[in-house]
Parts: structure tokens; C-alpha cells; sequence
């Protein structure tokens, strides 16, 4: 090796050896206490311990958490509120069933009242003679301009 390389070599062995110390050096200058870099050392303890509610960060985005909260109340809310009217439409529904089949019923027991042999049999139990059968079928009247 020639001469000129060796100076080449320490030269480049002088500044890797500088270069760690300048660069820390250059590091411990820069950075201050409301630095907004992103910690590195981010770990369970500190997310636990709430030293990530202290952040810079969390602090810009206050109203994007507060905003987030009030839509997830709403959501909630309106939830609720949809179950509880689900409900009530159920015990309606079953209510107008019940009524449906009291109407039925009710319904079946009048046709079944007012059937003509039924009628003819109590006439003849309270010896009604004013009404009687009619000994005629019955007819259509025709009237004339319908």
C-alpha cells in the first residue's frame, strides 16, 4: 500500500470514530423536552400509566375524540330507542291478533244466533204465533230505469 492510501485509511478511520460522538452530540442538541417526534419507546407501561394522554398529539385531536364520544352516545341512543320501539310493536301486533280472533269469534257466535232454525226454534219454545215461515221461495222485484 502506498502512503497516500494509508493517510486515506486513518482519515476515514478518525472520522468513523468522531462520527458517533458528533452525531450523538448533534442528537442530545436537537431534541428538547415539547419535542413533537413520535416516541420510540412506546410501551405498555406508559400507554397504562396515561403518558400517551399527554401527548402532543392527543392533545391536537381533544375534539376528534370528543366528536367520536357524541356519535357513539347517538348511536347508542338511537339503538335503544329502535329495540324499544321493536317491542312495542311486537305487543301491539300481538294485541290486534287477539282482537282479530275476538272478532272471529264474536262474529261466529252472531251467524250462529241468527241462523233461521235457531230463530224458528225459540219462536217455538215461547209459543210466538205472529211470525211464521214463509211457505214462498224468495224473489227478485224488478225495478224498471236501474
Amino acid at each position: 500500500m502506498s502512503e497516500k492510501d494509508k493517510d486515506i485509511e486513518l482519515e476515514l478511520e478518525n472520522t468513523i470514530e468522531e462520527e458517533p460522538q458528533s452525531t450523538m452530540q448533534q442528537i442530545r442538541d436537537n431534541v428538547k423536552e415539547d419535542d413533537d417526534a413520535p416516541v420510540s419507546t412506546m410501551t405498555l407501561r406508559r400507554i397504562l400509566g396515561g403518558d400517551i394522554l399527554s401527548a402532543e398529539m392527543v392533545r391536537h385531536q381533544v375534539w376528534l375524540c370528543l366528536l367520536i364520544a357524541f356519535f357513539f352516545t347517538f348511536y347508542v341512543a338511537f339503538r335503544y330507542q329502535c329495540q324499544q320501539d321493536m317491542i312495542d310493536i311486537a305487543q301491539l301486533e300481538n294485541k290486534l291478533v287477539d282482537a282479530k280472533y275476538k272478532a272471529l269469534s264474536s262474529s261466529s257466535t252472531l251467524t250462529e244466533q241468527s241462523r233461521e232454525s235457531l230463530i224458528l226454534n225459540l219462536l217455538r219454545q215461547h209459543n210466538d204465533s205472529t211470525l211464521h215461515p214463509s211457505s214462498q221461495p224468495p224473489y227478485k222485484v224488478m225495478v224498471p230505469g236501474e
